[in-house]
């Protein structure tokens, strides 16, 4: 999974010719401010009242290092966690300036950037303004071809790691905000795709998985997702103890915070304990280098934690395939794929088909995760625009 995002500070000097040269408080850039102490990112006292998507604010912001000249905002809206209590999520989106050329209607994306973090300060609304995109990753390369793009922070305010009905929502909510936010010129009607690669493309299986119940209102043309980590059960297991346990770290620290209520403190004994607070609001880098090689087991009071019921049953309602979409899906994998095993990816797409979806899967023999998502990204946004041309002719 991986995930990779200045502030410009003005001084103003009052006139030596009338007072003695004085430094004033540096003008804040808006979205700069790290989201544990921005404003922005604090829920209003009423946010239950608020519809699922509905607007609670907006901002502009700079997004000058992109490639493509954009106006782009971060949005603010009502969403839900897992259990459909309210909190508030953001999404950042991108429209290039230049006019849209065609042919047929300018493509609209979700694209879920995988954060795999534990902290809000790597997610991707602060990461944009922070100048974190580079070229070649996928919203560069959209906004390039005349795009709109909009990112949420699908981890949502608490920062939790796979956590799927919650990341669905965030997505879903976020598409239906952009909708009423009329300077981006979208229009609650349009038809929009879903695009996501490794921890994004759980969040955009969610996404396409739920949305005929929680959005059917909502028009798809389709959505791509690489590298996809679908079963929870083979990821955890697999994960263990190995280099990438990290990322076993982030989803215990993720769903304590999600299910309070299934008390997965209890597995733990203190050296747990103790680790997953040394992991808390730390980014994949940070995860991967400090936490490789961990087992759950020796960090727990029970046998087996991953299959102690407490935390197996959250496992499974957080594993894709309970249902399948009914928008198009292009799936691509490496056969060698080192991070997510390209098995369980196999399995969901058998059972999405099973349900009824229209499946492309694309397997690549040799390839590692990181690279894929890099190989197969102008197939990806080919198979999307495809799918625009076809449901602009429908």
């Amino acid at each position: 999974m991986i995930a990779r995002f200045a502030v410009v500070a003005l001084l103003a000097v009052a006139s030596p010719a009338l007072t003695p040269a004085r430094a004033e408080e540096p003008a804040v850039v808006a979205g700069s401010v790290v989201p544990d102490a921005d404003p922005f990112y604090a829920p209003p006292p009423d946010l239950g009242s608020y519809r699922n998507g509905q607007l609670v604010t907006s901002r502009e912001i700079a997004a000058d290092n992109l490639g493509t000249p954009v106006r782009a905002w971060q949005l603010s809206y009502r969403t839900n966690d897992s259990r459909d209590l309210p909190e508030l999520a953001v999404t950042t989106v991108l429209v290039p300036t230049a006019p849209w050329a065609g042919p047929g209607p300018r493509p609209i994306i979700s694209e879920q950037i995988p954060e795999d973090s534990t902290g809000t300060r790597c997610a991707p609304s602060y990461g944009i303004v922070k100048g974190y995109l580079k070229s070649g990753e996928p919203v560069v390369r959209m906004l390039a071809q005349g795009w709109v793009v909009a990112v949420p922070d699908f981890e949502g305010p608490k920062s939790t790691f796979l956590t799927g009905p919650q990341s669905a929502h965030a997505v879903l909510d976020g598409i239906r905000a952009v909708g009423q936010f009329e300077p981006a010129g979208v229009g609650p009607h349009a038809t929009w795709a879903l695009d996501g690669y490794s921890g994004g493309a759980a969040a955009t299986g969610w996404a396409a998985q739920l949305q005929p119940a929680y959005a059917p209102e909502l028009k798809f043309a389709g959505a791509a997702m690489g590298g996809v980590p679908a079963d929870l059960f083979t990821l955890t297991a697999y994960f263990d103890g190995g280099l990438f346990s990290a990322y076993n770290i982030a989803i215990l620290v993720g769903f304590r915070r999600e299910y309070p209520e299934a008390d997965l403190d209890a597995l733990l004994n203190e050296n747990g304990r103790a680790m997953l607070a040394a992991a808390d609001n730390a980014c994949v880098d940070d995860l991967l280098y400090g936490f490789a090689f961990r087992r759950l087991a020796d960090n727990s009071v029970v046998a087996d934690p991953l299959r102690d019921s407490r935390l197996a049953n959250l496992l499974r309602e957080n594993s894709l395939g309970a249902t399948a979409p009914t928008m198009p899906i292009y799936n691509y994998h490496a056969l060698t794929d080192e991070i997510i095993p390209v098995g369980q990816a196999d399995e969901l797409m058998a059972r999405w088909r099973a349900g009824g979806a229209r499946v492309m899967t694309v397997r690549d023999p040799v390839d590692e995760h990181g690279l894929e998502s890099i190989h197969q990204m102008p197939q990806a946004q080919a198979f999307l625009l495809e799918q625009f041309t076809a449901a602009a002719n429908r």
